[in-house]
């Protein structure tokens, strides 16, 4: 489709009557893609586009045949984008087919958007200015779009960019793309997008500098130490600078993350640490840059090393970050950096998680982080990237005894990823080595990954090798000395002609993990099975064997018990069913539950999440964990809750509260967390957070806190 200027004013009130939408290219008859993919859709899409000089717009008619409410499942933004009534816009200024920007719109004007990488990844967590109004009628809604030109960003000039609209119709349960998308490939793949072009070039980018500036204050109290409440107040801001019309320059001083979600707790069985994601915004944008390098296993960034650590008790602290840079974006067509540079603060009684503790100190000291990467685009769809990353210890004093790291750690190494232009084949293949003051030895990790995806078949292969002496202590490393090797996700699908179902994918998992002697470590045998029905309900089946080693003394149960011990090994075999409900009613649920043996003895575990959806205005989950590990003598047997109640309440497109309690058996903790957010202007917020701590046995409180915090985003 083409977009012209607009020729008249566009005002933005959900009702399509200026000229310039009469004069404007249309994008329809749309493709279905979902549950099948090759008929159309019950309900036609329509979608203009135009612009002026500040403004990118769009215009769009979703037309409804299908009698009853529209689905939506809340008025927060980021919405569920699965469970909600919605059109999306999928723009790639770059036409790299591999990043760009995602705006989603529902039926009563609350908005999602995103950043686009690896071509389908939708990070929904970033947040910026853009606008919308909604107008609803008995057969269709309206909706007028305008994205600022200083949100997106895009290479001057350039007059042909890529794009494609998808419709997700939930009352059918009906995806449809304006360019068809094979039903295996996700719709949002920029492989299969259509072509915006320009009739005359898109304005040239104008200086861009936006600042943000916060006020906060806080009060709490430790009652497990004692403490009297301890009040404090914090100013700071961050400033986002368009240094090009790709590039963009994030500076933040004195952050302060306290409205943050808390982390969605997990019971933790393993040996090793487990993966939180990253919510803080700063972290966010370009995220893909510094996260991706490597493989899960072995990622040489992680920022939620920066500013979070923990106390001689185990439990999370902040740890104050001073200010922060980042640089990142797009040089050119085919040059894209990320160079990041944060400060923090020094701070008494606390190790960082995954850095070594020499000394077995607990005095951290300054600690300034730094993350360059550069990528260089390949042919269509690959590239080829360096990553460096450095953590320094700042007024380090190699004579303290007390610290809690060393003086500093390296990690430096290279990726290439390669992708075809059909999405059937993709390769990854990395080396990356450590440095640290004591040289170690065997300080690489190399892993190599290749995918095939087809109509009927996905196959993965990889293999990943981390040196005993590799020692990544701002990334995500769980686990050194090893060799894995093996098949994951690998399945074949099958289009059955039944009614009820859309799709039945068996499958394999296959995991080794070797010692460099070339003892197994661990395996993993798994053979699964997923039946997709016609009316969103899901049910998978699984079962596994495993094989483990123990290289040093574990308890299965992590109660403080009679370890299993070092050399000991172990195989087990236990099953798994989960069954999720019709989404699209207002009561649904999942119900899984597992049951085997486990190490020398049993486990039973049963998973729900249940509720009520009382939509749009939010809803209300009850999910809960029980697990019963019965373990021989010596060993011990435990039986333990996870609990979490959360209510969702949205009383409009700008006012929300959440809240979110925690009953936790294995940590002995009960945690609330209630989250009032006003967004009074576009992408600024007023929170109000209260958190309390408790132990579960009489709920006497650990500790309590409340916080206030109001942020105003204001364009210069």
């Amino acid at each position: 489709m083409s977009v012209s200027r607009a020729t008249d004013k566009i005002r933005l009130d959900g009702v399509m009557d200026e000229e310039s939408w009469l004069e404007s290219d249309v994008a329809k008859d749309f493709y279905l893609t979902y549950p099948v993919d090759n008929d159309f859709p019950a309900s036609p899409t329509e979608v203009k586009t135009t612009f002026d000089d500040n403004f990118l717009y769009f215009g769009i008619i979703c037309h409804d045949t299908t009698p009853g409410k529209y689905i939506v499942e809340s008025l927060i933004r980021d919405w569920n984008w699965r469970k909600t009534e919605n059109i999306s816009i999928y723009i790639d200024p770059f036409d790299d087919k591999t990043n760009g920007f995602n705006f989603s719109l529902s039926p009563y004007n609350a908005q999602r958007e995103g950043l686009i990488s690896n071509s389908f990844e939708i990070s929904s967590d970033w947040d910026n200015k853009w606008y919308s109004q909604v107008t609803n009628y008995e057969d269709k809604w309206v909706a007028e779009i305008a994205i600022p030109f200083k949100t997106l960003r895009y290479k001057a000039n350039l007059t042909n960019w890529n794009i494609q609209f998808i419709r997700n119709n939930v009352k059918n349960n009906e995806r449809s793309t304006w360019t068809a998308v094979p039903q295996q490939y996700r719709t949002s793949n920029l492989t299969f997008s259509g072509k915006l072009i320009w009739n005359d070039p898109p304005p040239t980018p104008k200086m861009n500098i936006s600042v943000i500036p916060f006020v906060l204050g806080q009060t709490g109290r430790n009652h497990e130490e004692g403490t009297d409440f301890e009040s404090s107040g914090n100013v700071g801001f961050d400033v986002k600078v368009a240094v090009s019309s790709a590039l963009n320059l994030d500076i933040t001083v004195i952050p302060d993350f306290s409205q943050v979600e808390v982390d969605q707790q997990i019971v933790n069985l393993q040996r090793f640490e487990l993966f939180f994601p990253e919510k803080r915004q700063f972290f966010l944008e370009n995220s893909d840059l510094f996260a991706k390098p490597g493989f899960p296993p072995s990622r040489p960034f992680f920022s939620r090393r920066i500013g979070i650590a923990q106390d001689t008790s185990g439990n999370s602290v902040q740890v104050p970050i001073i200010f922060g840079a980042r640089l990142s974006g797009k040089l050119n067509k085919d040059w894209r950096i990320g160079l990041m540079n944060m400060q923090t603060g020094d701070h008494k009684g606390i190790v960082l998680p995954g850095s070594e503790n020499i000394n077995g100190g607990y005095n951290l000291s300054g600690q300034n982080y730094t993350a360059a990467v550069i990528q260089r685009q390949l042919w269509a769809r690959s590239s080829i990237g360096a990553i460096f990353v450095n953590r320094q210890a700042t007024n380090y004093n190699t004579a303290d005894t007390t610290n809690s790291t060393s003086a500093y750690n390296r990690v430096a190494g290279i990726d290439f990823n390669f992708a075809t232009l059909d999405d059937k084949w993709r390769a990854n293949i990395y080396l990356h080595t450590s440095f640290d003051p004591i040289s170690k030895k065997n300080a690489l990790a190399q892993g190599t990954f290749v995918g095939y995806q087809s109509r009927h078949w996905t196959i993965n292969y990889f293999h990943n090798y981390i040196g005993e002496g590799y020692n990544a202590e701002v990334g995500f490393v769980p686990r050194t000395g090893t060799f894995n090797i093996g098949s994951f996700d690998s399945k074949y699908i099958a289009y059955p002609k039944a009614e009820l179902l859309v799709t039945i994918k068996p499958g394999i998992r296959l995991f080794y993990t070797l010692k460099p002697n070339g003892i197994i470590a661990d395996r993993t045998v798994e053979a699964n099975i997923e039946f997709a029905f016609i009316n969103t309900s899901v049910l998978t089946a699984a079962i596994n064997q495993q094989f483990t080693h123990l290289f040093r003394d574990f308890d299965p149960t992590r109660t403080g018990a009679v370890p299993l011990p070092t050399g000991s090994s172990y195989t087990w075999v236990d099953g798994r069913i989960s069954f999720t409900s019709d989404s699209r009613r207002p009561f649904s649920y999942t119900l899984s539950g597992q049951y085997g043996s486990f190490y020398n003895g049993i486990k039973l575990s049963a998973e729900t999440n249940i509720g009520y959806k009382f939509r749009p205005y939010g809803s209300f989950f009850v999910s809960a964990i029980y697990n019963d590990v019965a373990l021989p003598e010596p060993q011990n047997s435990t039986k333990f809750w996870l609990i979490g109640p959360r209510l969702d309440v949205t009383f409009s497109t700008s006012l929300f509260l959440t809240t979110f309690i925690q009953y936790n058996e294995q940590d002995d903790n009960v945690n609330i967390n209630a989250r009032f957010q006003w967004r009074f202007a576009p992408v600024s917020d007023l929170f109000l957070v209260y958190t309390d701590n408790y132990f579960p046995a009489d709920f006497s409180v650990k500790n309590r806190a409340i916080v206030v915090k109001l942020s105003y985003w204001l364009n210069l």
